[in-house]
């Protein structure tokens, strides 16, 4: 919640089992209950708006994809990821990045 947005009072009636869970949780956090329920539930938010992007990113890329006949062959792309875990493992220099290429359809 942003600092200048006002609250708005809303009522959750949550199983015994869940709010002592949150109580802990929230305890083991250092915060009150109050404030671990709203960051839980603003990530919630926040991870499903990213993953809704997520899929809508990749179904434009697919038509992209579709459309220009480029892409990356899964073989290559296995290898870069590969190369990029090294890299970041520090074992490795940065791969090269892909080039898109004629892809059969």
């Amino acid at each position: 919640m942003q600092a200048a947005e006002k609250p708005v009072p809303t009522s959750l009636k949550l199983p015994a089992a869940v709010k002592r869970e949150i109580d802990q949780a929230a305890r083991a956090a250092g915060t009150s209950s109050h404030a671990y329920m709203i960051d839980v539930l603003q990530k919630a938010v926040e991870r499903q708006r990213l993953r809704e992007q997520f899929q809508r990113d990749a179904l434009a890329a697919e038509q992209d994809m579709l459309r220009t006949g480029l892409g990356h062959p899964w073989q290559d792309v296995q290898a870069y990821f590969a190369q990029m875990a090294e890299f970041r493992a520090g074992r490795a220099p940065r791969p090269a990045p892909l080039e898109p290429q004629s892809i059969a359809r």
